[in-house]
């Protein structure tokens, strides 16, 4: 049985006599007491399990190491079960006398409480929450490809169960799922060899960069036993460049034949460990031991013997040369691998399991002492308690350690001091270091419970990129999605480039996603750029144009009627109706200046001015040019003999149109902003990369209806001056207004069309330009041929060439 030692498990058996010697060496904690213990090995087989547990309740053999006392045994609890499948052997005999058993390696789990095992406790937390933490630091490091080395057994099946759907909801994958025995069978070369092969293939040569281990502390040598028998020369291992994951209940062991070897691959190994501290005076109780220090120890000589090759004597060996086994041989020169100094997390378990044991007996002693004294006035024999009235003191347990933190079981039976996540360092001579670089806090909030250091994380040096990344493919790079490959794992996609109008600003999106209206997409679809806000303004060339031909018209029209004003008195401005001259000119100079407001920055009051000027000033001239026409029909109908018209020959005539016609104008724009008048307005849809400020007309209806009745006006006047062009008179006014009315419905219809075929700044240059157009006309077709005669020709400016008939 001697090679089925892991040496490294000794110090288990150590910290339980150190925890039971401070206890008897404390006067505060059962005085007058001694806690004895016995230590039996299960080797991991049933049936020995189940004889050493019927030995420990029925025999009377005494095993007390360091201690001397002869009483009669009287066991109180059990502590042990490395693993969860002792525990639960054990508790099968154990709990008919309902004895606790204390369990410090195995993490709690679902047979707990569905075989009802309430002698059951466990020294570390519930193995569902190390499930949680390994999910957290997978997603820390954003490691979605991962490979999966598991143990072939019940505990294994369960942990796949629980984990994969974990894995998944989480987008992570596994690149294999590899089943480790848990023994080393050599029996059956050939399965045995293609089973290691497989495993050998997927540690080497797997894209996946991280490896997720479970099982039991014996897995590690499994692993290293595997890379051995495929590099035995170690060459391939010092360069396998992989991130260990390991979970609590794996420990970094060597025993047997691989005890020389060391552990260089799983170097920057992240393990969980249940929490632990370090406690004073261990290292030191360590330090004392010797091979020869206490006959009583059964497994010490075969620790020696294994750790230092060397041999005790005896008398079948004599005359056997053979390295002896010295008190100089101290556990402190052995390797961390095989044996550490510092208090491991199983052994610190055992060390609160003893104490627990210790506060529930002084709880329970306390009690019955003050019952035993009210009742009888005697002083209790310790040997008179149960175990089973430990129960009661032992749920719930809450004291501090001598490392001073508070140990707490919780109703169930379960520990909750939560986990460490530490990181392996090793170093050439086979020795290790245990760096703390996180913690699990089950009482921290949901999806908060992990805490991790990254700066603190020695990784394996082989990597190039640290941390390193651990998936299927390259990553989809902003501008790009991912696209499933068909047949394949869902970590495994396809980088699709976005199409056009939608970005990705992240490394593997989903799907890409279009930018706000405000935004659009940049060249390389992965970003949006802010449109740019745009109008028709006056700094711009366009602009410029349009605002200069307005002043110029403008100016022009301000020195026509400067002329007409000067010349007032002249036949030429008489025989034309001053007032209606004026009235027109005006109109005219107001429509130049209202082409000015489509120039500006669209704002609720500039979009209320602009086309209610505009249409009333037009209306106001349109109106004008219709009452000169009218007025020249009724002057040359009037002189005709007996006429009846002559009472309409005048001012009043005049002014009742332009009055009238204008009029009907303002009540339509006064329907229209009563009702839903024009506003502010983004387009953001017109231009890809630009938002169009302008003016949105609120209702085309009435848009259309103040431009319908200005054609209506313009079509009348014109009818009434074709009509009468051919009255005599050497200067018939007539003419021109058939010109004018002619240029002015071309633009207007026109514009039509222009007008619905533009958007954003070309839709508001269109209607500029047919107001600078149409206004244009009815100036140089009224007014210039008269301007012509009075500044160039003033010698036609008489009343007989006005009056002679051809």
């Amino acid at each position: 049985m001697e090679e089925s030692i892991i040496i490294k498990f000794y110090q288990h058996i150590l910290a339980l006599a150190f925890a039971v010697k401070e206890i008897n060496e404390d006067s505060q904690i059962l005085p007058n007491v001694t806690l004895g213990f016995h230590i039996y090995d299960s080797y991991y087989n049933p049936r020995m399990t189940y004889r050493t547990t019927l030995d420990l309740l029925f025999k009377s053999q005494e095993f007390v190491p360091n201690y001397k006392c002869d009483i009669q045994k009287n066991l109180m609890a059990i502590i042990g079960g490395l693993d969860f499948v002792t525990s639960f052997y054990v508790a099968e005999i154990t709990g008919f006398s309902k004895i606790p058993q204390l369990t410090y390696g195995s993490l709690a789990q679902e047979e707990f409480q569905t075989s009802k095992l309430s002698s059951l406790y466990f020294m570390v937390p519930k193995e569902d929450h190390q499930y949680i933490g390994i999910i957290q630091l997978l997603r820390h490091f954003r490691w979605t490809w991962i490979g999966i080395f598991s143990v072939d057994n019940n505990n294994g099946d369960k942990f796949l169960q629980k984990i994969e759907p974990l894995l998944s909801e989480n987008g992570i994958c596994s690149s294999f799922i590899e089943r480790l025995d848990q023994k080393i069978h050599l029996e059956g070369f050939l399965e045995f060899y293609q089973k290691f092969s497989i495993i050998s293939i997927n540690m080497f040569y797997s894209k996946s960069n991280v490896f997720l281990a479970y099982g039991e502390s014996w897995t590690i040598m499994w692993l290293r036993f595997a890379t051995f028998l495929v590099d035995p020369e170690n060459k391939k291992s010092e360069l396998l460049r992989k991130v260990w994951i390991m979970t609590a209940k794996i420990d970094f062991v060597l025993s047997g034949v691989q005890i020389s070897s060391d552990l260089k691959m799983y170097h920057g190994a992240i393990s969980f460990t249940v929490h632990s501290r370090t406690v004073v005076g261990f290292r030191e109780f360590l330090q004392a031991i010797n091979p020869v220090s206490d006959y009583r120890d059964g497994f010490r000589q075969d620790v020696w013997e294994q750790s230092f090759d060397c041999s005790f004597p005896k008398p079948e060996l004599q005359g056997m040369h053979s390295k002896k086994c010295t008190e100089e041989m101290k556990l402190e020169d052995l390797p961390a691998p095989v044996f550490e100094m510092e208090m491991t997390a199983q052994s610190y378990s055992v060390y609160n399991a003893v104490y627990a044991v210790a506060h529930a007996l002084q709880s329970l002693h306390i009690l019955m002492f003050n019952r035993k004294k009210t009742m009888m006035g005697k002083n209790p024999d310790l040997l008179q308690l149960q175990p089973w009235q430990l129960h009661s003191f032992l749920q719930g347990i809450s004291f501090n350690n001598s490392a001073g933190e508070r140990v707490f079981l919780n109703d169930k039976g379960e520990a909750t001091g939560g986990f460490d996540i530490t990181n392996l360092i090793t170093f050439p001579n086979r020795s290790f270091q245990r760096v703390r670089v996180g913690k699990m806090d089950l009482q921290a909030p949901k999806g908060k419970e992990l805490w991790i250091d990254e700066d603190m994380i020695a990784w394996n040096t082989a990597f190039k990129q640290i941390p390193p990344l651990s998936r299927c493919n390259d990553p989809c790079f902003p501008g790009c999605w991912k696209k499933r490959i068909e047949g394949d794992q869902f970590c495994c996609y396809d980088c699709v480039p976005c199409l056009e109008g939608k970005i990705s600003n992240q490394n593997d999106m989903e799907d890409c996603f279009e930018c706000s209206e405000d935004h659009y997409p940049n060249k390389e679809k992965n970003g949006c750029t802010l449109k740019l806000l745009i109008f028709l303004t006056f700094e711009e060339t366009l602009g410029i144009g349009l605002a200069s031909a307005a002043l110029g018209f403008f100016l022009l029209t301000s020195w026509v009627l400067g002329i007409f004003i000067k010349h007032r008195d002249t036949p030429i401005v008489i025989a034309n109706n001053r007032s209606l001259t004026y009235t027109l000119l005006l109109s005219l100079l107001l429509c130049f200046l209202s082409s000015l407001l489509f120039l500006s920055q669209p704002g609720k009051l500039t979009c209320l001015l602009r086309q209610s000027m505009f249409g009333i000033t037009f209306s106001v001239a349109i109106s004008s040019v219709l009452a000169k026409t009218i007025t020249v029909v009724v002057a040359f109908m009037a002189t005709k003999p007996g006429s009846q018209i002559r009472k309409w020959v005048g001012k009043r005539l005049a002014f009742s149109i332009v009055v009238s016609c204008s009029l009907f104008q303002v009540c339509i724009y006064i329907l229209w902003l009563s009702t839903s008048p024009p506003f502010p307005e983004l387009d953001m849809h017109s231009e890809f990369q630009e938002m169009i400020l302008q003016c949105n007309e609120g209702s085309p209806f009435f848009f259309y209806c103040v431009l319908g009745y200005m054609g209506i006006l313009a079509v009348a006047s014109f009818i009434v001056a074709f009509l009468a062009r051919k009255l005599p008179d050497s200067f018939n006014e007539a003419k021109f207004i058939t010109f004018s009315m002619l240029a002015f419905c071309s633009v207007w219809i026109s514009f039509f069309p222009a007008y619905l075929s533009t958007k954003g700044k070309a839709m508001v240059a269109v209607e500029v330009f047919s107001i600078l157009a149409s206004s244009a006309a009815l100036l140089g077709c009224i007014f210039l041929p008269k301007c012509h005669i009075i500044v160039f020709r003033p010698d036609l400016n008489q009343r007989e060439k006005l009056t002679k008939r051809h």
